[in-house]
Protein backbone atom coordinates (compact mmCIF):
# COMPACT_ATOMS: atom_id res chain seq x y z
CA UNK A 1 0.00 0.00 0.00
CA UNK A 2 1.45 3.35 -1.08
CA UNK A 3 1.52 6.68 0.77
CA UNK A 4 0.01 9.83 -0.77
CA UNK A 5 0.26 13.50 0.21
CA UNK A 6 -2.86 15.62 -0.30
CA UNK A 7 -2.78 19.43 -0.30
CA UNK A 8 -6.04 21.26 0.46
CA UNK A 9 -7.39 24.55 1.79
CA UNK A 10 -9.32 24.57 5.06
CA UNK A 11 -12.27 26.77 6.00
CA UNK A 12 -9.93 29.58 7.16
CA UNK A 13 -8.21 29.67 3.78
CA UNK A 14 -4.98 28.12 5.08
CA UNK A 15 -3.12 25.54 3.00
CA UNK A 16 -2.85 22.15 4.73
CA UNK A 17 -1.23 18.85 3.86
CA UNK A 18 -2.44 15.36 4.76
CA UNK A 19 -0.65 12.02 4.42
CA UNK A 20 -2.79 8.96 3.78
CA UNK A 21 -2.28 5.39 2.64
CA UNK A 22 -4.16 3.77 -0.22
CA UNK A 23 -3.72 1.14 -2.89
CA UNK A 24 -3.83 3.73 -5.69
CA UNK A 25 -4.77 7.33 -6.48
CA UNK A 26 -8.44 6.45 -6.99
CA UNK A 27 -8.69 4.90 -3.55
CA UNK A 28 -6.90 7.92 -2.06
CA UNK A 29 -9.47 10.26 -3.66
CA UNK A 30 -12.31 8.14 -2.26
CA UNK A 31 -10.84 8.44 1.24
CA UNK A 32 -10.59 12.21 0.88
CA UNK A 33 -14.21 12.45 -0.31
CA UNK A 34 -15.38 10.43 2.70
CA UNK A 35 -13.59 12.91 4.96
CA UNK A 36 -15.12 15.86 3.13
CA UNK A 37 -11.76 17.13 1.84
CA UNK A 38 -11.37 18.59 -1.63
CA UNK A 39 -7.68 18.29 -2.50
CA UNK A 40 -5.99 20.84 -4.71
CA UNK A 41 -3.05 18.47 -5.22
CA UNK A 42 -2.61 14.76 -4.65
CA UNK A 43 0.68 12.99 -5.29
CA UNK A 44 2.65 10.00 -3.98
CA UNK A 45 4.74 10.62 -0.87
CA UNK A 46 8.42 11.23 -1.43
CA UNK A 47 10.50 8.10 -1.32
CA UNK A 48 12.85 9.63 1.21
CA UNK A 49 10.03 9.89 3.76
CA UNK A 50 9.09 6.27 3.29
CA UNK A 51 12.73 5.19 3.40
CA UNK A 52 13.22 6.96 6.72
CA UNK A 53 10.41 4.93 8.20
CA UNK A 54 11.84 1.77 6.71
CA UNK A 55 15.32 2.59 8.04
CA UNK A 56 13.89 3.19 11.48
CA UNK A 57 12.09 -0.11 11.35
CA UNK A 58 15.20 -1.88 10.06
CA UNK A 59 17.42 -0.46 12.79
CA UNK A 60 15.22 -2.02 15.43
CA UNK A 61 14.72 -5.26 13.55
CA UNK A 62 17.65 -7.13 15.06
CA UNK A 63 16.84 -6.13 18.62
CA UNK A 64 13.14 -7.02 18.41
CA UNK A 65 13.11 -9.99 16.06
CA UNK A 66 13.61 -12.59 18.77
CA UNK A 67 11.00 -11.15 21.11
CA UNK A 68 8.47 -10.73 18.30
CA UNK A 69 8.91 -14.35 17.25
CA UNK A 70 7.38 -15.50 20.54
CA UNK A 71 4.60 -12.91 20.72
CA UNK A 72 1.11 -14.31 21.00
CA UNK A 73 -1.46 -12.99 18.51
CA UNK A 74 -4.85 -12.05 19.98
CA UNK A 75 -7.48 -14.75 20.10
CA UNK A 76 -11.18 -14.54 19.38
CA UNK A 77 -11.95 -13.50 22.96
CA UNK A 78 -9.43 -10.62 22.92
CA UNK A 79 -10.78 -9.38 19.58
CA UNK A 80 -14.35 -9.51 20.89
CA UNK A 81 -13.43 -7.45 23.96
CA UNK A 82 -11.61 -4.92 21.75
CA UNK A 83 -14.56 -4.56 19.37
CA UNK A 84 -17.02 -4.18 22.25
CA UNK A 85 -14.96 -1.50 24.03
CA UNK A 86 -14.22 0.41 20.83
CA UNK A 87 -17.91 0.36 19.90
CA UNK A 88 -18.82 1.80 23.31
CA UNK A 89 -16.24 4.58 22.98
CA UNK A 90 -17.27 5.49 19.43
CA UNK A 91 -20.96 5.42 20.42
CA UNK A 92 -20.17 7.76 23.34
CA UNK A 93 -18.70 10.29 20.89
CA UNK A 94 -15.02 9.77 21.72
CA UNK A 95 -12.85 10.51 18.65
CA UNK A 96 -11.55 7.37 16.97
CA UNK A 97 -7.87 8.28 17.49
CA UNK A 98 -8.45 8.96 21.18
CA UNK A 99 -10.38 5.68 21.47
CA UNK A 100 -7.53 3.72 19.88
CA UNK A 101 -5.00 5.37 22.21
CA UNK A 102 -7.07 4.39 25.24
CA UNK A 103 -7.41 0.81 23.96
CA UNK A 104 -3.64 0.62 23.35
CA UNK A 105 -2.88 1.72 26.92
CA UNK A 106 -5.18 -0.96 28.32
CA UNK A 107 -3.91 -3.74 26.04
CA UNK A 108 -1.54 -6.29 27.63
CA UNK A 109 -0.65 -8.42 24.59
CA UNK A 110 2.53 -6.86 23.08
CA UNK A 111 1.58 -7.57 19.46
CA UNK A 112 -1.94 -6.23 19.89
CA UNK A 113 -0.65 -3.16 21.75
CA UNK A 114 1.92 -2.38 19.05
CA UNK A 115 -0.72 -2.80 16.34
CA UNK A 116 -3.16 -0.41 18.04
CA UNK A 117 -0.46 2.24 18.47
CA UNK A 118 0.44 2.04 14.77
CA UNK A 119 -3.22 2.02 13.71
CA UNK A 120 -3.85 5.12 15.82
CA UNK A 121 -0.92 6.91 14.14
CA UNK A 122 -2.15 5.93 10.67
CA UNK A 123 -5.71 7.08 11.37
CA UNK A 124 -4.37 10.35 12.74
CA UNK A 125 -2.55 10.85 9.42
CA UNK A 126 -5.78 10.41 7.49
CA UNK A 127 -5.82 6.68 6.75
CA UNK A 128 -9.20 5.03 7.18
CA UNK A 129 -9.55 2.62 10.10
CA UNK A 130 -10.24 -0.30 7.77
CA UNK A 131 -7.12 0.38 5.70
CA UNK A 132 -5.03 0.82 8.85
CA UNK A 133 -6.01 -2.47 10.47
CA UNK A 134 -5.56 -4.27 7.13
CA UNK A 135 -1.80 -3.80 7.61
CA UNK A 136 -1.92 -6.17 10.61
CA UNK A 137 -3.23 -9.53 9.32
CA UNK A 138 -1.90 -11.39 12.37
CA UNK A 139 -3.98 -9.20 14.67
CA UNK A 140 -7.11 -8.42 12.65
CA UNK A 141 -8.67 -11.16 10.52
CA UNK A 142 -10.62 -10.64 7.29
CA UNK A 143 -13.92 -10.75 9.15
CA UNK A 144 -12.98 -7.84 11.42
CA UNK A 145 -11.57 -5.82 8.52
CA UNK A 146 -14.69 -6.32 6.40
CA UNK A 147 -17.05 -5.32 9.22
CA UNK A 148 -15.02 -2.18 10.00
CA UNK A 149 -14.80 -1.14 6.34
CA UNK A 150 -18.53 -1.71 5.88
CA UNK A 151 -19.28 0.36 8.96
CA UNK A 152 -17.06 3.20 7.77
CA UNK A 153 -18.59 3.17 4.28
CA UNK A 154 -22.13 3.30 5.69
CA UNK A 155 -21.35 5.77 8.47
CA UNK A 156 -22.40 3.25 11.14
CA UNK A 157 -19.04 2.21 12.55
CA UNK A 158 -20.38 1.85 16.10
CA UNK A 159 -23.17 -0.50 14.96
CA UNK A 160 -20.73 -2.58 12.90
CA UNK A 161 -18.37 -2.87 15.87
CA UNK A 162 -21.23 -3.99 18.11
CA UNK A 163 -22.22 -6.66 15.58
CA UNK A 164 -18.58 -7.71 15.26
CA UNK A 165 -18.23 -8.01 19.05
CA UNK A 166 -21.39 -10.11 19.28
CA UNK A 167 -20.25 -12.28 16.37
CA UNK A 168 -16.81 -12.89 17.87
CA UNK A 169 -18.32 -13.66 21.28
CA UNK A 170 -20.65 -16.24 19.71
CA UNK A 171 -17.71 -17.80 17.83
CA UNK A 172 -15.63 -17.96 21.01
CA UNK A 173 -18.50 -19.62 22.86
CA UNK A 174 -18.93 -22.16 20.08
CA UNK A 175 -15.21 -22.95 19.98
CA UNK A 176 -15.11 -23.42 23.76
CA UNK A 177 -17.97 -25.90 23.52
CA UNK A 178 -16.10 -27.95 20.92
CA UNK A 179 -12.86 -27.81 22.90
CA UNK A 180 -14.74 -28.96 25.98
CA UNK A 181 -16.26 -31.90 24.12
CA UNK A 182 -13.01 -33.01 22.51
CA UNK A 183 -10.57 -31.95 25.21
CA UNK A 184 -11.97 -34.09 28.04
CA UNK A 185 -11.66 -37.51 26.39
CA UNK A 186 -8.22 -36.65 24.98
CA UNK A 187 -6.95 -35.56 28.41
CA UNK A 188 -8.32 -38.68 30.12
CA UNK A 189 -6.90 -40.92 27.38
CA UNK A 190 -3.44 -39.37 27.78
CA UNK A 191 -3.62 -39.90 31.55
CA UNK A 192 -4.69 -43.51 31.02
CA UNK A 193 -1.75 -44.15 28.67
CA UNK A 194 0.70 -42.57 31.14
CA UNK A 195 -0.70 -44.71 33.98
CA UNK A 196 -0.39 -47.84 31.85
CA UNK A 197 3.21 -47.05 30.87
CA UNK A 198 4.17 -46.17 34.43
CA UNK A 199 2.77 -49.38 35.91
CA UNK A 200 4.13 -51.50 33.06
CA UNK A 201 7.66 -50.07 33.20
CA UNK A 202 8.10 -49.68 36.97
CA UNK A 203 5.59 -51.91 38.78
CA UNK A 204 5.54 -55.10 36.72
CA UNK A 205 9.35 -55.73 36.86
CA UNK A 206 9.22 -55.62 40.66
CA UNK A 207 6.50 -58.27 40.83
CA UNK A 208 8.16 -60.32 38.09
CA UNK A 209 11.37 -60.50 40.17
CA UNK A 210 9.40 -61.64 43.24
CA UNK A 211 7.62 -64.38 41.28
CA UNK A 212 10.92 -65.57 39.78
CA UNK A 213 12.44 -65.91 43.27
CA UNK A 214 9.42 -67.91 44.44
CA UNK A 215 9.57 -70.16 41.35
CA UNK A 216 5.98 -69.40 40.43
CA UNK A 217 4.78 -70.27 36.94
CA UNK A 218 3.50 -67.17 35.18
CA UNK A 219 0.11 -67.34 33.42
CA UNK A 220 -0.02 -66.39 29.76
CA UNK A 221 -1.59 -62.96 30.45
CA UNK A 222 1.03 -62.12 33.10
CA UNK A 223 3.86 -63.33 30.86
CA UNK A 224 2.54 -61.11 28.07
CA UNK A 225 2.72 -58.01 30.29
CA UNK A 226 6.18 -59.00 31.56
CA UNK A 227 7.44 -59.33 27.99
CA UNK A 228 5.85 -55.98 27.13
CA UNK A 229 7.57 -54.40 30.14
CA UNK A 230 10.95 -55.73 29.02
CA UNK A 231 10.32 -54.41 25.52
CA UNK A 232 9.44 -50.95 26.80
CA UNK A 233 12.60 -50.84 28.91
CA UNK A 234 14.85 -51.99 26.07
CA UNK A 235 16.60 -50.01 23.35
CA UNK A 236 13.91 -51.15 20.94
CA UNK A 237 11.48 -48.82 22.71
CA UNK A 238 13.68 -45.84 21.85
CA UNK A 239 13.65 -46.84 18.20
CA UNK A 240 9.86 -47.22 18.36
CA UNK A 241 9.51 -43.78 19.98
CA UNK A 242 11.74 -42.28 17.29
CA UNK A 243 9.70 -43.97 14.57
CA UNK A 244 6.50 -42.62 16.17
CA UNK A 245 7.89 -39.07 16.21
CA UNK A 246 8.91 -39.40 12.56
CA UNK A 247 5.41 -40.61 11.67
CA UNK A 248 3.86 -37.66 13.51
CA UNK A 249 6.18 -35.27 11.68
CA UNK A 250 5.37 -36.85 8.31
CA UNK A 251 1.66 -36.62 9.09
CA UNK A 252 1.97 -32.94 9.99
CA UNK A 253 3.81 -32.28 6.73
CA UNK A 254 1.16 -34.18 4.80
CA UNK A 255 -1.65 -32.34 6.59
CA UNK A 256 0.00 -29.00 5.79
CA UNK A 257 -0.51 -29.67 2.07
CA UNK A 258 -3.83 -28.85 0.42
CA UNK A 259 -4.39 -32.44 -0.76
CA UNK A 260 -3.48 -33.93 2.61
CA UNK A 261 -5.70 -31.53 4.54
CA UNK A 262 -8.64 -32.33 2.28
CA UNK A 263 -8.13 -36.08 2.74
CA UNK A 264 -7.91 -35.83 6.52
CA UNK A 265 -10.83 -33.38 6.81
CA UNK A 266 -12.98 -35.66 4.67
CA UNK A 267 -12.24 -38.57 7.02
CA UNK A 268 -12.98 -36.39 10.07
CA UNK A 269 -16.43 -35.53 8.74
CA UNK A 270 -17.21 -39.27 8.45
CA UNK A 271 -16.34 -40.05 12.11
CA UNK A 272 -19.53 -40.97 13.99
CA UNK A 273 -20.83 -38.23 16.31
CA UNK A 274 -17.69 -36.09 16.08
CA UNK A 275 -18.04 -35.62 12.31
CA UNK A 276 -21.64 -34.52 12.76
CA UNK A 277 -20.59 -32.17 15.55
CA UNK A 278 -17.95 -30.54 13.35
CA UNK A 279 -20.44 -30.22 10.47
CA UNK A 280 -23.04 -28.51 12.67
CA UNK A 281 -20.40 -26.19 14.11
CA UNK A 282 -19.18 -25.19 10.65
CA UNK A 283 -22.77 -24.65 9.48
CA UNK A 284 -23.55 -22.44 12.47
CA UNK A 285 -20.40 -20.38 11.91
CA UNK A 286 -21.08 -19.97 8.19
CA UNK A 287 -24.69 -18.88 8.71
CA UNK A 288 -23.79 -16.49 11.55
CA UNK A 289 -20.83 -14.86 9.80
CA UNK A 290 -22.48 -14.63 6.38
CA UNK A 291 -25.65 -13.18 7.91
CA UNK A 292 -23.70 -10.57 9.89
CA UNK A 293 -21.57 -9.56 6.91
CA UNK A 294 -24.48 -9.14 4.48
CA UNK A 295 -26.50 -7.26 7.09
CA UNK A 296 -23.56 -4.89 7.58
CA UNK A 297 -23.52 -4.16 3.87
CA UNK A 298 -20.55 -6.28 2.80
CA UNK A 299 -20.95 -7.50 -0.81
CA UNK A 300 -22.18 -11.08 -1.08
CA UNK A 301 -19.08 -12.35 -2.94
CA UNK A 302 -16.75 -10.91 -0.32
CA UNK A 303 -18.99 -12.31 2.43
CA UNK A 304 -18.72 -15.79 0.93
CA UNK A 305 -14.96 -15.44 0.61
CA UNK A 306 -14.59 -14.46 4.27
CA UNK A 307 -17.07 -17.13 5.43
CA UNK A 308 -15.05 -19.82 3.65
CA UNK A 309 -11.94 -18.82 5.61
CA UNK A 310 -13.69 -19.37 8.95
CA UNK A 311 -15.23 -22.79 8.12
CA UNK A 312 -12.44 -24.73 9.87
CA UNK A 313 -12.72 -27.64 7.42
CA UNK A 314 -11.34 -27.58 3.87
CA UNK A 315 -14.21 -29.68 2.49
CA UNK A 316 -16.76 -27.13 3.70
CA UNK A 317 -14.50 -24.21 2.81
CA UNK A 318 -14.05 -25.44 -0.78
CA UNK A 319 -17.80 -25.97 -1.11
CA UNK A 320 -18.41 -22.34 -0.14
CA UNK A 321 -15.74 -21.09 -2.55
CA UNK A 322 -17.20 -23.14 -5.42
CA UNK A 323 -20.61 -21.72 -4.58
CA UNK A 324 -19.11 -18.24 -4.69
CA UNK A 325 -17.91 -18.82 -8.24
CA UNK A 326 -21.39 -20.02 -9.25
CA UNK A 327 -23.02 -16.99 -7.60
CA UNK A 328 -20.65 -14.78 -9.56
CA UNK A 329 -22.02 -16.40 -12.72
CA UNK A 330 -25.61 -15.56 -11.70
CA UNK A 331 -26.69 -18.73 -9.86
CA UNK A 332 -28.72 -18.35 -6.65
CA UNK A 333 -26.70 -18.99 -3.49
CA UNK A 334 -29.04 -21.73 -2.25
CA UNK A 335 -28.86 -23.49 -5.63
CA UNK A 336 -25.06 -23.18 -5.68
CA UNK A 337 -24.72 -24.67 -2.19
CA UNK A 338 -27.20 -27.47 -2.96
CA UNK A 339 -25.01 -28.50 -5.89
CA UNK A 340 -22.05 -28.96 -3.55
CA UNK A 341 -24.02 -31.42 -1.37
CA UNK A 342 -22.02 -30.63 1.79
CA UNK A 343 -24.10 -28.48 4.16
CA UNK A 344 -27.16 -29.96 5.96
CA UNK A 345 -30.40 -30.03 3.98
CA UNK A 346 -32.35 -28.09 6.60
CA UNK A 347 -29.93 -25.15 6.41
CA UNK A 348 -30.11 -25.12 2.62
CA UNK A 349 -33.93 -25.17 2.65
CA UNK A 350 -34.05 -22.26 5.10
CA UNK A 351 -31.56 -20.35 2.94
CA UNK A 352 -33.75 -20.92 -0.12
CA UNK A 353 -36.80 -19.62 1.75
CA UNK A 354 -34.82 -16.58 2.85
CA UNK A 355 -33.87 -15.80 -0.73
CA UNK A 356 -37.50 -16.08 -1.84
CA UNK A 357 -38.79 -13.79 0.91
CA UNK A 358 -35.91 -11.30 0.64
CA UNK A 359 -34.89 -11.81 4.29
CA UNK A 360 -31.91 -14.09 3.83
CA UNK A 361 -29.85 -12.51 6.63
CA UNK A 362 -32.65 -12.96 9.20
CA UNK A 363 -33.29 -16.54 8.09
CA UNK A 364 -29.60 -17.44 8.29
CA UNK A 365 -29.42 -15.89 11.75
CA UNK A 366 -32.23 -18.19 12.88
CA UNK A 367 -30.46 -21.18 11.30
CA UNK A 368 -27.29 -20.23 13.19
CA UNK A 369 -29.26 -20.06 16.46
CA UNK A 370 -30.73 -23.51 15.78
CA UNK A 371 -27.39 -25.18 15.04
CA UNK A 372 -25.64 -23.49 17.95
CA UNK A 373 -28.32 -24.92 20.26
CA UNK A 374 -27.85 -28.31 18.59
CA UNK A 375 -24.10 -28.13 19.13
CA UNK A 376 -24.61 -27.29 22.79
CA UNK A 377 -27.01 -30.22 23.26
CA UNK A 378 -24.68 -32.64 21.45
CA UNK A 379 -21.70 -31.50 23.53
CA UNK A 380 -23.63 -32.21 26.73
CA UNK A 381 -24.70 -35.61 25.41
CA UNK A 382 -21.17 -36.53 24.36
CA UNK A 383 -19.74 -35.41 27.69
CA UNK A 384 -22.31 -37.44 29.63
CA UNK A 385 -21.44 -40.52 27.54
CA UNK A 386 -17.69 -40.07 27.52
CA UNK A 387 -17.25 -39.53 31.26
CA UNK A 388 -18.30 -43.07 32.29
CA UNK A 389 -16.61 -44.52 29.19
CA UNK A 390 -13.27 -42.95 30.14
CA UNK A 391 -13.65 -44.13 33.73
CA UNK A 392 -14.20 -47.66 32.42
CA UNK A 393 -11.11 -47.38 30.20
CA UNK A 394 -8.84 -46.18 33.03
CA UNK A 395 -10.31 -48.72 35.44
CA UNK A 396 -9.87 -51.50 32.86
CA UNK A 397 -6.19 -50.63 32.33
CA UNK A 398 -5.39 -50.51 36.04
CA UNK A 399 -7.52 -53.59 36.77
CA UNK A 400 -5.85 -55.62 34.00
CA UNK A 401 -2.37 -54.91 35.34
CA UNK A 402 -3.41 -55.74 38.91
CA UNK A 403 -5.07 -58.94 37.71
CA UNK A 404 -1.89 -59.92 35.86
CA UNK A 405 0.09 -59.41 39.07
CA UNK A 406 -2.28 -61.41 41.26
CA UNK A 407 -2.80 -64.39 38.97
CA UNK A 408 0.66 -65.96 39.71
CA UNK A 409 -0.12 -65.82 43.42
CA UNK A 410 -2.66 -68.63 43.01
CA UNK A 411 0.06 -70.99 41.73
CA UNK A 412 2.26 -69.91 44.65
CA UNK A 413 -0.51 -70.75 47.12
CA UNK A 414 -0.97 -74.14 45.46
CA UNK A 415 2.75 -74.91 45.92
CA UNK A 416 2.55 -73.92 49.58
CA UNK A 417 -0.36 -76.31 50.13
Amino acid sequence: MASFVATYTNASGQAKTLTLKATDVTEAKKQLRRRGIRATDLKPAQKSQASKKEDGATSGLLSFDLSKAFEKPPGVKEKAVFASKLAALVDAGVPIVRSLDLMAKQQKLPMFKRALIKVSLDVNEGVSLGAAIRQWPKVFDQLSIAMVEAGEAGGVLDESLKRLAKLLEDNAKLQNQIKGALGYPVAVLVIAILVFLGMTIFLIPTFAGIFADLGAELPAFTQLLVDLSELLRSVTALYAAGALLIMIWLFSRYYSTYKGRRSVDRIILKIPLFGELIMMTATAQFCRIFSSLTRAGVPILMSLDISSQTAGNTIISDAILKSRNLVQEGVLLSTALIRQNVLPEMALNMLSIGEETGEMDKMLSKVADFYEDEVGAMVKALTSMLEPAMIVVVGGIVGSILLAMYLPMFSVFDQIK
